[in-house]
C-alpha cells in the first residue's frame, strides 16, 4: 500500500484543536476593513471577533482557497512520498471549496486524490480528518476510511441560533427560506444542518435567551442519551454562554462528564455573525 495523506478545509476549525497528526489546511481568505487575511495565520477567532463588535458597521467578506493553491498543497504532498490523498471538504452546499479541490484534483499528476464532501461544517467536519488520520496510521485504506466517514456523516447533528441573519442573509448562505427572511431579521432564530449539507431556518424566536432555551429542548427531543456518542457546543465569542449551556446540558446528560466547546473560524463566523451558538451531536 502507498502513503496516504489526509487534508482538510479550515473552516473544519482543525486549527483549534490540539491533535498528533499533520494534517495540511487548505485555508480561506477573510476579506474585511481594507484588509485581506488569512484564515487562522493572520488572524484567529478571538481577534476577529473583537474587531466585529469594536466595528459592527463593518462588514466582512470570505474568499474560497484558490484552486491553484489546493493543486500546490496537492504537488508538494505528492513531492513529500504521499501516493494517495483523501482531501475532507465542508459542505458544497456551504462553499465552493469542494469543487475547487476537485478541480485541482483533475490537474495534479503523479498522485491519486479523493475528495470528500463532508455536508457538515465545523467539528463534525474536523472529526471526519482526525478519524480519517487515525485510520490512515492503523493502515486503513481509502475505501475502508471512507466508509466509516459515512457512518459519521449520516449521524452527526447541529442547530445553530445566530444573534442576527444579516451576515448569513449577505453571504447568501441560507437557504429554504423564501417569504421569511424579512421577519427573520428582526428575530433570534433557530437553524439547522440538514442532512443535505445545507443550512435552513428551523424556528423563529424572538429572544435570545428563548432561541437557546429551544435549541436546547430541541436537541433534548432528538436525541437520547444512550444513542449518543459526543456532544459538543460550537460558539462565536459567547463564552458565558458556552458555560450555561454545558451546565445545562450535563443536567440532561449526567454520563456525560465532559462537552467539550469549539470556536467557530473566522471566515466560518463572517456568515454566522458574533455570538453565534450551536449544539451539535455525534451519535453511535
Amino acid at each position: 500500500m502507498g502513503k496516504i495523506g489526509v487534508v482538510v478545509c479550515g473552516n473544519s476549525g482543525i486549527d483549534y484543536i490540539k491533535h498528533p497528526y499533520e494534517i495540511p489546511v487548505l485555508r480561506s481568505i477573510l476579506l474585511f476593513d481594507g484588509k485581506e487575511y488569512t484564515d487562522f495565520v493572520d488572524i484567529k477567532a478571538e481577534d476577529f471577533y473583537k474587531k466585529l463588535l469594536d466595528n459592527p458597521n463593518l462588514t466582512p467578506s470570505t474568499a474560497q482557497t484558490a484552486t491553484g493553491v489546493i493543486l500546490e498543497t496537492y504537488e508538494k504532498m505528492r513531492d513529500q512520498g504521499f501516493t494517495e490523498l483523501l482531501v475532507i471538504t465542508l459542505s458544497s452546499k456551504l462553499s465552493g471549496t469542494h469543487d475547487g479541490a476537485v478541480m485541482a484534483s483533475n490537474m495534479v499528476e503523479g498522485i491519486k486524490v479523493t475528495v470528500y464532501d463532508s455536508l457538515s461544517i465545523a467539528y463534525p467536519e474536523a472529526k471526519m480528518a482526525l478519524t480519517a488520520a487515525k485510520l490512515v496510521s492503523e493502515g486503513k485504506s481509502v475505501p475502508e476510511i471512507i466508509k466509516v466517514l459515512d457512518g459519521i456523516r449520516q449521524k452527526r447533528g447541529l442547530l445553530v441560533s445566530v444573534d442576527t441573519l444579516k451576515y448569513l442573509v449577505k453571504g447568501g448562505r441560507l437557504s429554504g427560506t423564501s417569504g421569511f427572511v424579512g421577519s427573520l431579521l428582526k428575530v433570534k432564530p433557530m437553524l439547522e444542518l440538514t442532512a443535505d449539507g445545507r443550512l435552513e431556518a428551523a424556528e423563529k424566536i424572538r429572544t435570545r435567551s428563548k432561541a437557546i432555551d429551544r435549541m436546547i429542548e430541541r436537541f433534548t427531543e432528538e436525541n437520547k442519551e444512550k444513542d449518543l456518542a459526543e456532544v459538543f457546543v460550537i460558539h462565536a465569542n459567547a463564552p458565558e454562554e458556552v458555560k450555561d449551556i454545558r451546565k445545562r446540558l450535563q443536567e440532561k446528560l449526567p454520563s456525560f462528564k465532559e462537552i467539550k466547546d469549539y470556536p467557530l473560524t473566522p471566515v466560518v463566523g463572517a456568515h454566522a455573525g458574533p455570538g453565534a451558538l450551536a449544539i451539535g451531536w455525534l451519535k453511535k
